[in-house]
């Protein structure tokens, strides 16, 4: 017998918040959940659709409700290219963002975990990653998306996004947690602080 109750999913206001991050604390949180949405889209092949989907799934519809909505998002990173569009990103919409990456982590956690393992395997045998199909085809993704996509992406070194891009997978696996939004939104906080 199958359930017709929805899953409790966290609200935006559970990403706890000390003090409001200020306009240049904001476009680093918006570049590095553009970041995670990129890796995501390389690794998962998903698009805006499941993002969409993604946001309906937790209540979140009335912050990102169609793919206008969900591009103007996307393109309020600093790191994009071109002005059109571009949108101030607040704290709501930033944890929107944040539970919708999750979301889409968890969704996606088997095959990210396999792509994490077939990296440390690489790893322990001196490979490279693009020796290995799974992460040879994401990485080829991930940078072919961020140099299309990015202001200075033909610019970076093939080896500095190789290294962010696996960074980043990295990090998905911990996304993909159960306290996963919770995971990346302090993380999103804690990479803003200037020292």
């Amino acid at each position: 017998m199958s359930s017709t109750t929805k899953p409790t999913v966290p609200a935006p206001s559970s990403l706890p918040l000390a003090q409001l991050p200020d306009p240049s604390q904001l476009d680093n949180i918006k570049a590095q959940l553009d970041l995670v949405l990129l890796a995501l889209e390389a690794l998962a092949e998903i698009g805006s659709e499941a993002m969409l989907q993604a946001a309906i799934a937790l209540n979140l519809d009335a912050v990102v409700a169609d793919r206008v909505a969900l591009w103007r998002l996307r393109q309020s990173s600093p790191l994009r290219k071109g002005q059109g569009g571009r949108k101030k990103l607040d704290v709501e919409e930033a944890r929107a963002l944040v539970l919708i990456c999750c979301h889409l982590a968890k969704a996606h956690q088997e095959l990210i975990r396999r792509a994490v393992t077939l990296l440390e395997q690489v790893t322990e045998q001196n490979r490279e990653p693009h020796t290995v199909s799974l992460l040879g085809d994401y990485l080829d993704r991930f940078n072919n998306t961020y140099q299309e996509r990015m202001e200075e992406g033909e610019l970076v070194p093939t080896r500095d996004l190789t290294h962010l891009a696996l960074k980043l997978l990295i990090d998905l696996l911990f996304y993909s947690a159960p306290n996963g939004s919770r995971r990346l939104w302090l993380a999103l906080l804690d990479r803003t602080r200037i020292s």
